[in-house]
């Protein structure tokens, strides 16, 4: 039996390989940084930066605003919208305007890191970040100049992800030296500069491919499991899907010693070739690391036989969602009774899966497994060290896992003007999930539809006509009875002075005389 303490210790070295978060991986996405105004630092297909591993940006579009420096590292939380360049008007307080919304943030490089940065921008309200570098890349020669003291660098940093950029949903580039100077220079003259930002993934063709990257135990990817199956459905072949389970070498990792055995304890299957962390840091108890690995292997055999030929894979996305229902606890993860349970409900042939499992090498003595050991290779091929991971044609995609985020960038994969209809109809939905699942952009989602408006207009009119009309009922009724009074009150009195006439008649009054 292991002892706690050493048990503790391997899962610490081994977790440092599988940690939850955003992609790490890079390249693939293409983007575009260009100034526009003034023309003079215009550059003939843009200019060099790096992209940051945080944030989501727009892809397939671009953010194109005017440019304002905060003269500053913008490390401080308490962020002075009132600084910077260019000057701008005073308010009625003598105090210069704010940086007007939106805009593109330049800030200098130094000082914390590139999330603290980005995240106190996006808190000011910038759309966008621009981070002018501090030190000039050795290859720059002549053309960048350093301060006093400070070496060049031979290669720009890369603008990792510090742990906690999950919040951050603004794009941000870091801009080389030699080519932030003049911009800033241009600002603090009081010039206005106006940058382009653009990101458009790789569209070979009519058909995207995307891949996730994640662990049967992966908590951040769940929601995301849940839904994504109405967005595969709905794309049909127009879009393949691969799913990767991400397991560790375990040889490289030296959990199999020189006589072959498991040095990792229950961490590894075959003899210490397959790994995975243990989900609750307990190798005494609950789900181990080689439990893991056993889904793995399921999972990647549900998918060969189920997703593998047409990309969709509807029984993969149901038996995915049937074990975490059913039987992701630790009481249940392993259960055989539970497992074939969750299959069964996902209409999967449990003999066929069985089969499979065992044909590839099975989990068992130090055999290898085909299916793991390619799964080891894809890993390596992409790169992948932080959980989870999503590729749009073999481009990260950057940000929270969330349907909304992995629908836009697959839409934007498509070569222009081969997007699916669902694509067409939903991508610019505020609910984008909703509008998958019902088939249209609903009105809730900030759409109003031209049948439902003209029934409106139409509905609107006629009641304000039906009151119009009976309010000039009304007013004609009541003025007919103010008429009538008014002749009923004039009438008598005609009467009145003819029964009261001096005038005596003949037969009344024989003298003829006046009364």
């Amino acid at each position: 039996m292991m002892t706690p303490f050493r048990g503790m210790a391997l899962a610490a070295v081994l977790a440092t390989t599988l940690q939850s978060g955003v992609v790490v991986a890079e390249g693939g996405v293409s983007s575009k940084l260009q100034v526009h105004i003034p023309n003079n630092l215009n550059r003939a297909g843009g200019y060099d930066h790096k992209e940051a591993l945080f944030g989501v940006p727009p892809y397939g579009g671009s953010i194109q605003q005017n440019v304002y420096y905060a003269d500053s590292n913008l490390c401080d939380p308490n962020v002075d919208t009132r600084a910077g360049y260019p000057i701008r008007p005073l308010d009625n307080d003598a105090r210069m305007m704010p940086w007007p919304s939106p805009y593109i943030l330049m800030v200098d490089r130094g000082g914390c890191t590139f999330v603290n940065k980005v995240r106190n921008a996006q808190r000011s309200g910038a759309a966008a970040v621009i981070i002018a570098d501090n030190t000039c890349l050795c290859s720059a020669g002549d053309r960048c100049f350093s301060e006093p003291g400070v070496d060049c660098e031979t290669r720009e940093p890369i603008m990792a992800d510090d742990g906690s950029g999950s919040d951050i949903s603004i794009p941000s580039f870091l801009m080389y030296k030699q080519d932030a100077d003049p911009i800033k220079a241009e600002l603090q003259a009081n010039h206005m500069v106006r940058l382009e930002m653009a990101w458009a993934l790789p569209s070979p063709d009519d058909r995207v491919e995307y891949q996730l990257w994640t662990t049967p135990t992966d908590l951040i990817s769940r929601d995301f499991q849940r839904q994504f199956k109405d967005a595969a459905l709905a794309l049909g072949d127009r879009a393949y899907f691969t799913p990767n389970m991400y397991v560790y070498d375990g040889i490289m990792s030296g959990c199999q010693g020189e006589d072959g055995q498991n040095q990792c304890f229950n961490l590894c299957s075959n003899n210490g070739r397959y790994c995975a962390t243990d989900p609750d840091n307990d190798l005494d108890r609950g789900i181990s690391g080689a439990d893991v690995v056993g889904e793995t292997l399921r999972r990647m055999c549900i998918w060969n036989e189920y997703g593998q030929k047409d990309g969709v894979g509807s029984q993969w996305w149901d038996y995915v969602n049937e074990f975490m229902f059913r039987c992701d606890t630790e009481d249940y993860f392993t259960n055989e009774d539970c497992i074939n349970d969750a299959m069964t409900h996902a209409k999967v042939d449990v003999g066929k899966i069985e089969a499979c499992m065992a044909d590839s090498g099975g989990l068992e003595g130090d055999t290898v497994n085909t299916i793991l050991d390619s799964q080891l290779a894809a890993k390596e091929e992409s790169g992948v060290v932080i959980l989870p991971a999503m590729f749009v044609n073999q481009a990260a995609i950057r940000g929270a896992l969330e349907f909304a985020t992995v629908f836009k960038a697959i839409c934007a994969g498509f070569l222009t003007g081969t997007e699916p209809a669902i694509c067409q109809k939903c991508s610019t939905c505020r609910d984008e999930h909703k509008c998958v699942v019902e088939g249209r952009c609903a009105s809730s989602d900030g759409a109003v539809s031209t049948s439902t408006f003209a029934s409106t207009i139409f509905s609107l009119c006629l009641f304000f006509g039906c009151v119009g009309l009976i309010q000039w009922k009304r007013a004609q009724s009541q003025m007919r009875d103010q008429v009538k009074g008014i002749l009923a009150e004039y009438m008598p009195l005609d009467e009145d002075k003819i029964d009261s006439t001096a005038i005596v008649d003949d037969d009344d009054d024989i003298d003829g005389q006046f009364t």
